[in-house]
């Protein structure tokens, strides 16, 4: 039976989406562990795209052939398919979170636990029928042509981190500071928690040793949960979950004093001067995460126009 002729399925129903007979069996007897699922497959992608909301999970097979499980999680988010978990060879730190850009609600390793399985399906309905969970609202920001990149990258690690940071700084890039930012406003909003957005950068352009050397400045400021990125040419992006303004102001200070006691320079040879401009959630002008990031870079362009070095927004 097609994924279509069965859409009067119980809510409770694993589209899985595999030519992989072994995955099918893998999530059945997952199913029939699991009270009310069963597993319905295998299927093809373009079957289950036609599946409504609501019913159930979609299984995806980290073997998917074509465009790769990456783009088949982003396609079934985007036609509001069922909410899809990816089933990898292996995995490693990044693959989650390129998961969830997609909209998928997990990632499992094959091989795994039902009952790893049955905590995603629990969350997936504990969140139905209240609207969409706050930290899944985010539109994944990843162009398909990456996507499609990364689905034959999941099981090296390596080149996933390529793939998400500057080459000069080893920083992450443009498009993972923008997911980020989404992301981490929403649990911050969530758990009544601060955060803290903080723009920095310097006039002119510098090269790769001086753009490493400021990497390294960053990192050793920085702690483990502090999500740093390039934002452009001369500018970087920080995003500091659960830090007030006072903790956003003290690593930006700490940073300059680093900066200035090495002497970097630019490419022409003047002194490189850091302006930071600092916004921090909550406040009462912060709304969304875009108002989070705009009064960052007003205050960062500011700092630059008056040579104030550290500038708070609000």
């Amino acid at each position: 039976m097609s994924a279509a002729a069965d859409q009067d399925a119980p809510a409770r129903r694993m589209w899985v989406i595999t030519e992989d007979d072994s995955l099918f069996d893998e999530c059945a007897r997952a199913a029939s562990s699991m009270d009310g699922w069963a597993a319905s497959g295998p299927h093809r992608l373009e079957e289950v795209l036609e599946v409504p909301a609501g019913a159930g999970l979609a299984i995806v097979d980290g073997k998917l052939g074509g465009s790769g499980p990456f783009v088949a999680a982003r396609l079934l988010s985007l036609a509001g398919a069922p909410r899809t978990v990816l089933v990898l060879p292996d995995s490693d730190d990044l693959v989650e979170p390129i998961a969830r850009f997609c909209g998928a609600a997990g990632v499992l390793a094959r091989g795994f636990d039902p009952t790893e399985l049955a905590d995603i399906a629990a969350a997936v309905e504990r969140f139905s029928g209240q609207g969409s969970h706050p930290e899944e609202q985010a539109d994944p920001v990843l162009p398909m042509a990456l996507l499609e990149e990364l689905s034959g990258q999941a099981s090296r690690g390596a080149q996933l981190i390529e793939a998400l940071a500057d080459p000069e700084t080893s920083l992450f890039n443009y498009e993972f500071l923008t997911y980020k930012l989404d992301e981490e406003f929403k649990r911050a909003r969530r758990f009544g928690q601060p955060l803290s957005c903080v723009m920095l950068g310097f006039d002119g352009e510098a090269d790769s040793g001086v753009l490493g050397s400021l990497a390294s400045i960053f990192l050793q400021a920085a702690r483990d949960t502090d999500i740093l990125g390039r934002f452009d040419i001369s500018s970087f992006l920080f995003l500091l979950p659960n830090t007030p303004a006072r903790g956003a102001e003290v690593m930006a200070k700490r940073i300059r004093e680093s900066a200035e006691r090495l002497g970097l320079a630019d490419v022409i040879g003047d002194r490189l001067e850091l302006s930071v401009g600092i916004a921090t959630f909550p406040h009462a002008k912060i709304g969304r995460a875009d108002d989070l990031f705009r009064l960052s870079r007003e205050a960062f362009q500011r700092a630059q126009a008056d040579g104030s070095g550290v500038l708070h927004s609000i």
